[in-house]
């Protein structure tokens, strides 16, 4: 029996911990470096950021099986909804006008279909990944100095999340062995194709059948094409930081299957090996 996960990330995220009162520097907010377009942008993100709720829901429904990894859900789903709450408090205090309305958060709130739980989690540890980078390229963009450094302190908790299901990916490889590394592999092969991963992050996926086409949480956004243009026009999530995310991804996975891939492609043949070690 393995010993379990979630009380060593439960401590080390605690010590990690940041004070939304106290390590959020408020008092230097400078209200000429906030346009309207960068202030709408936060409402954005405040409500992607609270679809945490309903990917919670679905973590948990699908790991039954597995107590140590939806323990650690606790710690992920007070993180991720407490990002939500520090862009909420922000527009709060500068732009209430702006202030998401319950009924636009609640909206990202709906059922995930079923899907594999490894899968699921390789799904998300990319994600997390890519967040890590938009998040970072947003605090670059953003030119008022409260936003940046609550970008900037999102981006390093994203990093975090991105270790803390590597760990929970590493124990699956210990106990399923070429199963566990192929149902990653398969995930990673899409997460790392740059032809479609710009925007590949598990807000914009769907994921709910009886819904399609609008079974995406961007697509229960008040503009449901917002994503789209602050990648594109707006924080400029160009080549160069796209390389990053699959760069990141890639060594990740080399380190987890102990397999040197420095190409989606290296990626992608390691996966058909798989395939076929799995189905004989």
């Amino acid at each position: 029996m393995s010993e379990m996960i979630y009380p060593q990330l439960y401590r080390s995220l605690e010590r990690a911990r940041w004070s939304m009162e106290k390590d959020i520097n408020w008092d230097a907010f400078d209200n000429k470096k906030l346009s309207d377009e960068q202030a709408l942008s936060i409402k954005y993100n405040a409500i992607t950021e609270w679809s945490a709720l309903p990917a919670t829901e679905m973590f948990l429904r699908d790991n039954r099986h597995d107590s140590d990894f939806s323990a650690f859900m606790s710690v992920w789903f007070y993180e991720e909804q407490k990002h939500s709450l520090a862009m909420i408090e922000y527009l709060r205090r500068f732009r209430p006008d702006l202030m998401p309305t319950e009924e636009e958060l609640h909206n990202v709130r709906f059922e995930f279909d079923e899907a594999p739980a490894l899968e699921t989690l390789m799904l998300h540890f990319c994600g997390e990944i890519r967040l890590t980078n938009w998040y970072r390229r947003a605090a670059e963009w953003h030119t008022e100095p409260v936003i940046k450094q609550i970008y900037s302190v999102l981006s390093s908790d994203e990093a975090r999340h991105a270790s803390c299901y590597m760990r929970y990916m590493d124990k699956a490889i210990k106990q399923a062995g070429d199963a566990a590394k192929l149902s990653f592999a398969k995930i990673g092969v899409l997460m790392t194709n740059q032809k479609t991963s710009r925007a590949m992050h598990p807000t914009n996926l769907h994921v709910n059948e009886t819904m399609f086409p609008n079974d995406t949480v961007q697509s229960k956004m008040p503009e449901p094409e917002w994503l789209e243009n602050w990648l594109n026009t707006q924080i400029d999530f160009n080549r160069e930081w796209e390389d990053k995310v699959v760069t990141a991804i890639l060594r990740k996975m080399s380190g987890l299957f102990d397999r040197k891939l420095e190409t989606a492609k290296d990626l992608s043949r390691y996966r058909k090996e798989l395939s076929v070690i799995v189905a004989a």
